[in-house]
């Protein structure tokens, strides 16, 4: 079994990848992806605790895998909005930048 130090670890590396992400690019499709990694590292999280505390033979806790598809279903909703939001910026203006992004207001 891996240690739970390791897989905090890469939680953290792969959420510390997707706030760089964030923080630095201008592009709205590599902040999204950069979202969805910090999600996903979320989720890796998520796994690696639930196994720290399996419950019984009988009764296994499955809080964890629970707390990933609500996490999954989230991110479904948020990628639809925001490759909607994508789509009506490069329409509107042929730019995908997030600094023109205050010009979808009316």
């Amino acid at each position: 079994m891996i240690p739970i130090e390791h897989v905090v670890l890469l939680s953290a590396v792969l959420f510390g990848i997707g706030v760089v992400g964030v923080v630095t690019r201008r592009n709205l499709i590599v902040v999204l992806m950069s979202i969805e990694l910090m999600l996903n590292a979320v989720n890796l999280a998520f796994v690696g605790f639930n196994r720290m505390w399996p419950g019984t033979a009988d009764a296994p806790r499955l809080d964890g895998q629970i707390f990933v598809l609500i996490v999954i279903s989230v991110a479904a909703a948020e990628v639809a909005v925001g490759l909607g939001i994508v789509i009506s910026m490069f329409r509107n203006r042929d730019s995908v930048n997030i600094d023109d992004v205050s010009l979808l207001k009316w």
